[in-house]
């Protein structure tokens, strides 16, 4: 029986938390990151009957000006919605969400890729660019953490009292239990954008290369550290196989009927291995005459498979309803416009300009403007250089191959030790043979090899002058000198 090729299909939500001083509805420190368990709440982030929420501005801000840098539309009317479901990490039993008018939508993103994206118009004449569409970025508030332990862990795990009312009691009962779950609520009401793409990609790799951008864009922003061991980016791929080929009567790829969602994945490696590992897993059940379930996996790294959650939600499980408690918000021209002159040049933008101002080479270029402190460096160094004579390209040299530490050695420290480096000692030729001499004579195992035909040991014996002579020589008139002196042996 002639096996299926299956066409891998996958669209991507993206979590990214903003670095702003307080919550999204609260005046609470959105700094929670370990700090004491339940220290940075207050009754509007616990859900507490009566407590009105009051949106960050900040964060709408933020949240629209994410969506320009992805050349999203925005549109001068949205609202908040309520997102309905039951889980111990929501304390009001709904998240503050967007549901069907975000703060953007219709954007898109370029990435280096072998597969051309048939689906967009946009793509760039660079054989090796994509074009990956985003859908939307709508604006939300996290959730509270769960730290779950099940037997001989929770047996382990050491918690201090202090968290708990009772003194304790309930600590002591947990772990005399077989299992039980904590909840954090320090984390519950920070500010999230959500960033959700077209189904577009067609290989991990494509994946991986759009995360690492949006990660880039969203630090040169200033608005996200983006920090995934912190939990600041958190990568959810919905993942899906079909036929190759499957086409309609308009000549239009259909999408497959089911999708499978692998939730809060943080790091660019194990997204990865989330993905493959769902594709063959996916395939034996499409190969054995079955569809996968609709539903949402969690990716089990230790043992590196993903793992059922739930059944997959539809918006209509939520109950979406907008959000009483808070206006509509209205935006002018004007209003966007001044958050629009508030985006920096951008990395993909800078990169280009770097090839032009500085003659770079894409390489050079693309890993200078990796992140926005080093491209800042860079320019500083090459400001304080043009009055040394020195190039751009000696500078790039440099930062990339020597590897610089850019917080310890200051651009002008940098361009003083470049032009140490360039200086060359004078030194007569009569007293340079004479080391030439004296180091051929404590190293007769090189000149006995040079004579067999080893002439690769004329680097050794480079090294070892300017060794002895501690000072910048020119490499070229040290090589002569030597092998003139050889020859007289």
């Amino acid at each position: 029986m002639k096996k299926v090729k299956y066409q891998l299909i996958i669209g991507l939500e993206v979590h990214v938390e903003l670095k702003t001083k307080s919550k999204m509805f609260c005046g609470c420190s959105a700094d929670y990151f370990g700090k004491e368990p339940n220290t940075h709440v207050c009754p509007v982030c616990l859900g507490l009957p009566g407590a009105l929420p009051v949106p960050n501005k900040t964060a709408i801000e933020w949240c629209v000006m994410i969506g320009l840098a992805l050349n999203c539309e925005i549109p001068l009317f949205s609202k908040f919605d309520r997102k309905n479901y039951f889980y111990p990490d929501l304390p009001k039993g709904y998240q503050i969400s967007q549901y069907d008018q975000p703060f953007a939508v219709n954007g898109l993103v370029n990435i280096k890729s072998e597969i051309r994206n048939p689906k967009s118009e946009t793509n760039s004449n660079d054989k090796n660019t994509k074009t990956i569409r985003i859908r939307r970025v709508h604006m939300e508030e996290d959730t509270a953490k769960l730290v779950h332990q099940f037997g001989a862990q929770s047996a382990r795990l050491q918690l201090p009292s202090r968290q708990y009312r009772d003194g304790g009691q309930a600590k002591r009962k947990a772990q005399n239990s077989e299992g039980f779950s904590l909840i954090d609520f320090n984390r519950s009401g920070v500010p999230l954008v959500e960033i959700v793409t077209e189904p577009d990609f067609e290989s991990a790799t494509e994946v991986v290369e759009y995360l690492k951008k949006l990660q880039q864009i969203v630090r040169y922003l200033d608005v996200s550290n983006a920090d995934m061991e912190k939990g600041e980016m958190r990568l959810e791929p919905n993942v899906s196989l079909r036929s190759r080929n499957t086409t309609n009567t308009t000549n239009k790829q259909i999408l497959p009927i089911y999708k499978v969602e692998v939730k809060n994945i943080n790091s660019f490696r194990f997204v990865e291995k989330a993905i493959n590992y769902e594709v063959e897993r996916q395939k034996a059940i499409l190969e054995s005459g079955k569809t996968p379930v609709q539903e949402t996996r969690g990716w089990d790294e230790k043992k590196g498979i993903t793992v059922t959650q739930r059944v997959k939600e539809e918006a209509m499980d939520y109950r979406y309803f907008p959000e009483p408690d808070i206006p509509p918000i209205r935006w002018s021209q004007s209003q966007i416009s001044k958050i629009k002159t508030q985006i920096p040049e951008l990395p993909d933008k800078r990169s280009l300009r770097f090839q032009k101002e500085y003659s770079l080479s894409t390489y050079d270029s693309e890993i200078l403007t990796k992140d926005k402190q080093t491209a800042n460096y860079f320019e500083e160094a090459v400001r304080v250089g043009k009055t040394h004579n020195t190039s751009p390209k000696q500078i790039s040299n440099v930062i990339i191959n020597k590897k610089i530490d850019i917080d310890t050695i200051l651009p002008a420290q940098l361009i003083q030790n470049i032009l140490i480096s360039m200086q060359t000692a004078t030194i007569n030729e009569k007293e340079l043979k004479k080391i030439v001499k004296e180091i051929l004579g404590k190293n007769q195992k090189a000149v006995e090899d040079y004579k067999k035909g080893k002439v690769q040991v004329i680097g050794f014996l480079i090294g070892q002058v300017k060794q002895t002579i501690k000072l910048s020589l020119d490499t070229e008139k040290v090589k002569k000198v030597i092998e003139k002196v050889l020859k007289t042996y």
